[in-house]
């Protein structure tokens, strides 16, 4: 495709009611408000893949959705903008679409719709299409870190709520999980009970989304592919560019896949290749991401003097933690009153996993080495912080629609054990049963009963279109190896590794975001010019 591909024009502004408007004022908020909303947004967002977090009200309390479909095609349909903690800086509609295409006569559903004016006087014409991770995360919560990232510097910028997640109809969150999660900091990570706990949990919100009609087996990435497809579209949209992270990143590729047409390039933050991942494959990129911040520490010499031992040190606190977990009362990292945590050694191993969210890599060789001296306080603190999530936001739905149809099947509890003593060898087979993220996901799958999609799911995409690559070292939920090894099929892509940096790259490193909008400029030949002079941050050391 050639570089200079673009599309029909600007993207047609409407009013709340749907009135064409060609002169609405463009929204440019200042660097510094920015930088503020981003933090909160990336933290929220951080939440998302491989896991669950959220932002939403209940299905329960989502507007209906609409009238049982006539077979005819996806229509945008102008409208307010949903009520998120910042104003939507931008115009805003729903796509109504089947929730079912193989049976598209039942009913329709609805995804909300930003689009986000560019902050050029002169525009390109082909916006970028955003695509959030999870899956089951809040796209419009990250429209700050979009917009602070100045991914709509030059182009439009528009965000969906995937089907079944937040602002869209119907939101398939689960707050009988967010309950029960928030009750489980203060239980064993990979107890039996627990596990029981977390499957009654699941079930109830699963007999509660069907009892209200909702289709379980209709959120999935093949069907998601198609919203995106059919809103292209229905925006009268030539060409535009598709940049999606984490869980996005299977849904783009999934999309190039089967709905090439009209992709002008595709960048993907985070990768999750389509065609390998399953739980086992968690292990390997914990793995990756665990030992690279290790061999950072090593490289800087005050950090190798202080915590020689870093890999050592691990294994022994999560043997000795399984062994023998520590109960302790403590208040969350935002002050208030203190919850009961319980740390073992999958409790220890998925703080490390969350990448930063809840203990930055930065402060994990001073974590560990503090746990091992008898000072547990930091790691008790980051658990604590699941005591108080937000009930109703995160779309388990979703997560679970797509994990137990697309990522479970084919692989046996036995396989994810292989996969975690190939990783870790030496830990308690207690904690390497369970996927980093996603502890007794085949004992939930059982009652969440969806069919096995992964013949037309765990497929690569092979592809010409322009395709930026994009990953971090420090990344435990996707490993920065498997960018390069999706670039594999993309014989047109760039991949860069950026030294570092966590899950989600672009909001955390400004050398990824200007790669990110010089990829947009010209597809096939991106400035990657600032990325070795890229170098881990100075890590915390305490005496």
């Amino acid at each position: 495709m050639a570089e200079d591909d673009t599309g029909p024009g600007r993207l047609p502004s409407f009013s709340a009611t749907g009135t064409p408007e060609r002169n609405r004022a463009r929204h440019t908020p200042s660097r510094l408000s920015r930088r503020a909303r981003t933090r909160a947004a990336l933290l929220a967002a951080c939440l998302g893949a491989l896991g669950a977090a959220g932002t939403a009200p209940s299905s329960a309390q989502s507007p209906p959705v609409g009238a049982p479909a006539s077979g005819h095609p996806a229509r945008f349909v102008p409208g307010p903008c949903p009520q998120t903690s910042e104003p939507v800086p931008g115009r805003c509609g729903f796509l109504e679409v089947p929730e079912n295409r193989e049976r598209p006569t039942r009913r329709t559903i609805r995804l909300a719709v930003a689009i986000i004016p560019a902050a050029s006087k002169k525009p390109a014409a082909d916006p970028v299409v955003f695509m959030e991770g999870g899956p089951g995360g809040d796209a419009f919560g990250a429209i700050p870190f979009l917009i602070d990232s100045d991914v709509n510097r030059d182009r439009d910028l528009i965000v969906v709520a995937q089907r079944g997640t937040l602002h869209s109809q119907p939101n398939l969150a689960c707050p009988e999980m967010d309950r029960f999660n928030a009750t489980a900091v203060g239980l064993p990570y990979d107890a039996p009970s627990t596990g029981q706990g977390l499957v009654r949990a699941a079930k109830k919100c699963r007999d509660r989304l069907t009892a209200e009609g909702n289709d379980l087996t209709a959120y999935n990435t093949t069907e998601n592919a198609a919203d995106f497809a059919a809103l292209r579209k229905a925006l009268g949209i030539k060409k535009w560019n598709v940049y999606g992270y984490s869980y996005g990143t299977d849904l783009g590729l999934t999309y190039l896949r089967r709905h090439p047409q009209g992709i002008r390039s595709l960048a993907i933050d985070s990768v999750v290749p389509p065609q390998i991942v399953s739980l086992p494959w968690a292990w390997d990129s914990a793995q990756e991401g665990i030992n690279a911040i290790f061999a950072a520490c090593a490289a800087q010499p005050a950090c190798k003097s202080r915590y020689p031992h870093l890999s050592r040190t691990l294994t022994e606190q999560v043997r000795r933690l399984e062994a023998n977990p520590l109960t302790l009362t403590v208040p969350p990292p935002g002050g208030g009153t203190p919850v009961k945590v319980v740390l073992d050694g999958g409790t220890l191993v998925n703080l490390l996993v969350t990448n930063g969210r809840l203990v930055p890599a930065v402060d994990v060789p001073a974590a560990l080495y503090e746990l091992a001296d008898g000072n547990p306080e930091r790691l008790a603190r980051a658990q604590a912080a699941g005591a108080t999530p937000a009930i109703g936001e995160f779309a388990h739905g979703l997560t679970h629609s797509v994990a137990c149809a697309e990522w479970a099947p084919g692989f046996s509890k036995r396989d994810v054990l292989k996969a975690g003593r190939r990783a870790f060898p030496g830990w308690p087979d207690s904690v390497l049963a369970h996927a980093p993220q996603l502890p007794f996901e085949h004992d939930l799958c059982r009652v969440w009963n969806v069919p096995d999609r992964t013949a037309v799911q765990r497929v690569a995409t092979h592809s010409k279109v322009p395709a930026l690559i994009i990953t971090g070292t420090f990344d435990a939920k996707t490993g920065a190896s498997w960018g390069p090894f999706a670039g594999r099929t993309l014989p047109r892509s760039t991949a860069v590794v950026i030294p570092g940096i966590t899950h989600w790259v672009v909001p955390q490193e400004p050398c990824a975001a200007s790669v990110l909008l010089s990829f947009l400029a010209r597809p096939t030949a991106p400035d990657t010019g600032c990325v070795p002079g890229v170098k881990p941050k100075p890590f915390t050391i305490v005496p």
